[in-house]
């Protein structure tokens, strides 16, 4: 292997630091909204018992997407996390002692084995928060307001949308209204209206063999697109006392209405339908105008999930912030950008070996004062010490020599500006500071 290129497996990424410096910017971002709603943090491990997984994601997911394996030595079945929502229900059954309502963010990696594309990887991370013991409209209000303030305060002020629908509506009224026995393949149709149009969907559904009739219906229903007060009150008067998943799913959302943003573009979308089998109430998704990649954050109501592990209802919504989409349409809008290449404050420039001890010490000091301060330790020439600093846009260069040694001082040189300033050494963490 020696000489070739050597790549990691599909669908995970090497990440430089110029790359891992935006990313870690970014999250920290996201964990201040998550804390200024009251949020904390929990992890979980990445590893999980098969068993744990199983019957919580649907079809697809469990006999394609999730990394499986079964232990050589104990013979026991394991998966990588899918997600992190099913791992909160879990933890939610092993800490029975946690007081409810209990608000937790989770950042972490999980893993799919999907094939690769724009916006799609094997590895990537979730940025999660849920409130977990609080059945009411008011818990799913905040949920869709700490989504919109999540995108806001990584950098995208405007062009996104949030679609919010509810899994009740779409089973009172494909299920009950139109006498769908088995709905799924409809809702895949459905999914696809932004990538294939109404006449795409149409075809789709014709292909299911649907009656012309349920089919207008269908179509006439996926019309819906509209702020959630305004379609609440359209489907009370199509479906209203029809029949109580209707009348429930309308309420709740009538409920959240009057608490969300009001300067946040978040409608009422008939045409979202999201896959994971363990949604019970209202759904949402956030959706960027530009450029088209899906959606960057989604989640919902899943009031049946915790019962599976504890034996006991627990009510439960939250989102999940796709922060891999996020990076990669930041970086093609321009709204990131890749070139702050050091976390490095101050580079000690090493003149000559006679003064190396004297740098050491100035290094030291500098970094006793929270500056983040490198020095060589190649014993490369100062040519060369400037050259990498040049190269890695240190923004503040502190020279030291044997002239600098003799006087106990620091030149220091601020490349932005060509500002060049003498410092005595007991003042040189405080004239950094200001040159910085």
């Amino acid at each position: 292997m020696a000489g070739q290129r050597v790549r990691p497996p599909r669908g995970f990424r090497d990440f430089t630091p110029e790359m891992m410096i935006l990313r870690k910017e970014l999250l920290s971002k996201l964990e201040r909204v998550f804390q200024l709603y009251g949020y904390d943090p929990i992890d979980t491990p990445a590893l999980e018992y098969w068993e744990t997984l199983a019957g919580k994601y649907g079809e697809e997911a469990e006999g394609r997407l999730i990394w499986r394996f079964r232990d050589p030595w104990s013979g026991r079945e394991y998966a990588l996390r899918y997600d992190l929502t099913v791992p909160l229900a879990r933890f939610i059954a092993n800490h029975q002692d946690i007081p409810l309502p209990f608000r937790r963010y989770h950042i972490g990696p999980v893993w799919r084995h999907e094939e690769p594309q724009r916006g799609r990887y094997r590895e990537f991370y979730q940025c999660d928060a849920d409130i977990v013991g609080s059945p009411y409209p008011e818990a799913d209000a905040e949920i869709v307001n700490l989504a919109v303030d999540s995108i806001k305060a990584l950098g995208f002020e405007a062009g996104f949308q949030v679609r919010v629908n509810d899994r009740r509506l779409l089973r009172g009224v494909y299920e009950v209204e139109l006498g769908l026995e088995n709905p799924l393949p409809v809702y895949r149709a459905v999914d696809k209206l932004d990538k294939i149009g109404i006449e795409g969907v149409r075809s789709e559904l014709e292909k299911l063999g649907l009656a012309s009739t349920t089919i207008s219906r269908i179509l006439d229903l996926l019309e819906v697109r509209m702020p959630i007060g305004e379609a609440v009150a359209e489907l009370r008067g199509r479906y209203g006392g029809k029949n109580t998943h209707i009348d429930e799913a309308l309420n709740h959302l009538e409920g959240m209405a009057s608490l969300l943003h009001g300067d946040a573009d978040i409608i009422l979308d008939m045409s979202l339908v999201r896959g994971l089998d363990y949604y019970t109430g209202p759904i949402l998704e956030v959706v960027l105008e530009r450029p088209r990649i899906g959606s960057v954050a989604g989640g919902g109501r899943y009031d049946g999930l915790i019962g599976i592990f504890l034996g006991k209802q627990i009510p439960a919504t939250g989102v999940s912030i796709g922060i891999e989409r996020i990076i990669d349409a930041g970086i093609e809008l321009g709204i990131y950008s890749l070139e702050k290449k050091t976390l490095t404050q101050v580079q000690v420039i090493v003149l000559d070996g006679d003064s190396f001890d004297y740098a050491w010490r100035v290094a030291s000091m500098l970094r006793e004062h929270g500056i983040r301060t490198r020095i060589d330790v190649s014993r490369a020439s100062p040519k060369s010490q400037r050259k990498k600093a040049r190269r890695l846009q240190v923004p503040l260069l502190a020279f030291i020599g044997s002239e600098e040694k003799a006087r106990g001082e620091v030149t220091f040189y601020k490349p932005s500006t060509g500002e060049r300033i003498r410092s005595k050494l007991e003042d040189a963490p405080s004239t950094a500071l200001k040159l910085l």
